[in-house]
């Protein structure tokens, strides 16, 4: 009813409650109730004795609804819910993908506006404000658990094109999981998923985009390592849209790797990578390897070349350097 109530005062300046009623089929009263939810989710709308209501602006916030209005995905996105607070996205995205899939059908996404517990790889607490992104998609990929970190790669991807489309601004990532502008991180990627040896029964993928934030909120440990779009740019951006095209970019990605033609995202990845080329340092369990970067294979590994002309594949690590 919300939705339909926006919908007609989108289209014309004011709108009489009395017209609204007789569109919708309810009464003035139920409008007026209505359009004071609307105002609680903070929709600037105000009222005219005489012309009726005028919608002023909408807000910045998450919501279904603002989000899904302009998605032309095929069903990335399609089912969404939204928090104003959670103490992660991906436990609560967890939860719903171990109950019954008509609650978290393929691609369904878990949005909040603030996270009390967020975390990233290896358990490391996620700074996770308002006005930054932070949501989880749900997926039932019919992979093998060897495909993860092509999936990991393939996000990666999704959010570097979709944050280029919307600011053109260009970011680069940092194996395996951190997006990078000017050095610092701007984004970071956490897959978490159930599977037996050979299937996947379902998988997470968490995303937290420094978005809105100002650079003074980030704790001291990470202000000279982290930075947000806002900062960069010296305006804030449409996180609604930036949700939209990365969901859009996601899937094109997300369908490639289900039809198991995953080679052209992976000489995507190659274009935007920080990491290749680079000599670099990367803990594996728990010994250090160093060596030249020198290629992503086609499962999603990256090939580090030693010094003394050794060459090891490393498919889950952290760069050290």
């Amino acid at each position: 009813m919300k939705e339909n109530i926006l919908k007609y005062l989108e289209k014309n300046k004011y709108v009489s409650g009395e017209i609204l009623a007789e569109k919708l089929g309810i009464s003035r009263v139920a409008i007026w109730k209505q359009i004071k939810k609307l105002k609680d989710l903070h929709y600037e709308i105000i009222s005219h004795q005489n012309l009726g209501y005028c919608l002023v602006s909408r807000p910045d916030l998450l919501l279904p609804d603002e989000i899904q209005k302009g998605l032309d995905t095929d069903y990335m996105g399609h089912k969404i819910y939204y928090y104003r607070e959670l103490e992660s996205s991906n436990i609560t995205a967890r939860e719903k993908a171990r109950s019954k899939k008509d609650e978290a059908s393929e691609g369904t996404v878990i949005i909040t506006e603030k996270q009390t517990g967020g975390k990233g790889r290896l358990g490391r607490k996620w700074f996770s404000p308002e006005g930054g992104i932070w949501l989880s998609i749900i997926l039932y990929p019919h992979l093998s658990p060897a495909y993860i970190p092509r999936i990991t790669l393939i996000t990666a991807v999704a959010v570097v094109k979709a944050i280029k489309e919307l600011t053109r601004i260009q970011g680069l990532i940092k194996w395996p999981n951190d997006i990078l502008i000017h050095e610092k991180k701007v984004c970071g990627i956490l897959t978490e998923m159930s599977a037996e040896l050979d299937l996947i029964n379902w998988l997470v993928i968490g995303l937290g985009i420094n978005a809105n934030i100002d650079h003074g909120e980030f704790p001291e440990e990470i202000k000279d390592t982290s930075i947000s779009l806002k900062e960069i740019l010296n305006q804030k951006i449409s996180r609604v849209k930036l949700v939209q095209l990365f969901l859009r970019e996601f899937e094109k990605c997300y369908n490639m790797i289900n039809r198991k033609e995953s080679a052209l995202i992976l000489n995507e990845w190659k274009l935007y990578s920080h990491t290749l080329g680079r000599k670099i340092k990367v803990k594996v369990g728990n010994r250090v390897v160093i060596g030249q970067a020198t290629n992503i294979n086609d499962k999603g590994a990256l090939i580090i070349k030693k010094d003394n002309g050794e060459c090891l594949e490393i498919i889950s690590g952290t760069i050290l350097k």
